[in-house]
């Protein structure tokens, strides 16, 4: 038989009844027939549902159900199906209570099976009271549909728009916000960018607000730099949304997924916004890197602090160090503070909070994070502990290297994504560096999304 006459043991459009077995990590419910696995939307284990296949591929099927025939006793029901259908919130139809539960197992299971490192405790993910309303950013397309500018959030997998106006993972006011900028741009006649024939003006609106401070900056990313009106708009929006103290033109003139272009000047006020992160103030702007959950990101970082027991007389590197958000936060509590990162606009960032705080034992470079690493490893400076909060590619085996030939006290890792973190513990060991224990933080309610902050000390 030619592999292209390969049989299935479903059909497309076809339903089967199925129990719903698993749940993946990206929080898709898992049905099998014939050991053939069918990954569906909106499916608990333990349910019993008739789904309708909708796709069939070599290795697996995506399936629709069409009805429930037993529910999962931890299903909550979801006032929206869109934040599951664009996947704004996959796992908002889960108590909060196995939401916790499936991170933590998330990190178990890639110790277990990427790292080979079992016997690492792996503590119960520590979570919100209010799981809802948290995130302090929104990036929303903006497309013109049944003849008016519409916001909301691709569906899965698509560049099909849904139109949301609660995305229910967004602190309201920047939902709010969101449908005030719409409508007034409505007004204002500006055309929304269309992707197939790569023209139009409006590409997305980004918003971000200070958790504490409450100021807001809107962001406005357009196809070119001419903007009819920008400054006109700008103020409307101010007067409006009088919390709003930025209002930025993004230019990104790519055929491209990435939001953000290169180009960016101020329609309206200054081009940064402020707020505070335990106690210490923070200049954000449009491009910074800063946590989008405030409140868990102190949860975060207060819990890595803990486990680095930090003492007087520390030096402190901080790789990755974005705005200085971490090795500013315990400045006070040590002797120096060394930081780098790759993107200039973020060290002016942090050298620029570093002086808003009256902090003057924090240094901050502009490198490639491996090379500063090695770099200072030449110059044999000697740190008792080193914080990495690398991207979610994690780090590279000579940035590791580079680290541990410091001979610090504690490496302590602060991920976001578990499975590159799991790989890098390989790394580490072999440099004589194990991990204690890992304490995973609920950064991203309703999502898949995990945050952890493991030690890492020589045995």
């Amino acid at each position: 038989m030619k592999k292209t006459d390969q049989v299935y043991p479903v059909e497309k459009n076809s339903q089967y009844e199925v129990v719903i077995s698993d749940l993946t990590y990206e929080g898709m419910g898992v049905a099998k027939i014939d050991h053939y696995p069918l990954f569906v939307d909106n499916a608990l284990p333990g349910e019993k549902v008739i789904l309708k296949v909708i796709k069939v591929g070599k290795k697996f099927g995506i399936g629709r159900v069409v009805s429930y025939l037993e529910k999962s006793p931890k299903r909550v029901e979801v006032a929206n199906e869109d934040l599951l259908r664009t996947g704004i919130a996959p796992l908002s139809h889960l108590t909060y209570e196995e939401q916790l539960l499936f991170k933590q197992k998330q990190i178990e299971n890639v110790l277990q099976k990427i790292a080979k490192m079992p016997d690492i405790p792996v503590l119960p993910t520590i979570g919100m009271a209010k799981p809802t309303g948290y995130r302090n950013k929104a990036q929303i397309p903006v497309r013109r549909k049944d003849g008016q500018l519409q916001t909301g959030f691709y569906r899965k997998n698509s560049h099909d728009l849904v139109a949301i106006e609660d995305f229910y993972i967004q602190d309201p006011a920047i939902d709010a916000a969101i449908i005030k900028v719409r409508d007034i741009l409505e007004r204002f006649n500006v055309k929304a960018y269309n992707e197939q024939q790569h023209e139009g003006l409006l590409r997305h609106i980004v918003i971000r607000q200070g958790h504490y401070s409450r100021q807001m900056m809107v962001v406005l990313v357009t196809l070119r730099n001419k903007f009819f009106k920008g400054e006109e708009i700008a103020a409307q929006i101010h007067k409006e949304i009088p919390e709003v103290v930025s209002v930025m033109q993004n230019v990104n003139t790519e055929k491209t997924n990435v939001i953000l272009g290169e180009h960016e000047k101020v329609l309206y006020g200054q081009d940064y916004i402020e707020d505070t992160l335990l106690g210490k103030t923070f200049r954000i702007s449009a491009k910074s890197f800063y946590q989008v959950n405030t409140e868990q990101t102190e949860v975060l970082y207060e819990t890595a602090f803990e486990m680095a027991a930090l003492k007087p007389d520390d030096v402190v590197i901080d790789a990755y160090a974005g705005i200085g958000t971490i090795g500013l936060s315990v400045a006070d509590r040590v002797k120096h503070v060394y930081g780098m990162e790759s993107i200039p606009a973020a060290v002016s960032d942090a050298k620029k909070n570093a002086e808003l705080n009256e902090i003057d034992n924090a240094t901050y470079l502009v490198g490639d994070a491996t090379k500063v690493m090695g770099q200072w490893s030449k110059e044999e400076m000697q740190p008792a502990v080193i914080f990495v909060d690398p991207p979610r590619k994690g780090l590279t085996t000579d940035f590791i290297n580079a680290a541990c030939d410091m001979n610090p006290e504690k490496v302590i890792y602060i991920s976001c994504n578990p499975g590159t973190m799991a790989r890098d513990l390989i790394d580490f060991e072999a440099k004589g560096y194990t991990c204690k224990k890992i304490q995973p933080v609920d950064l991203f309610p309703q999502t898949t999304h995990v945050e952890c902050v493991g030690i890492l000390t020589k045995d």
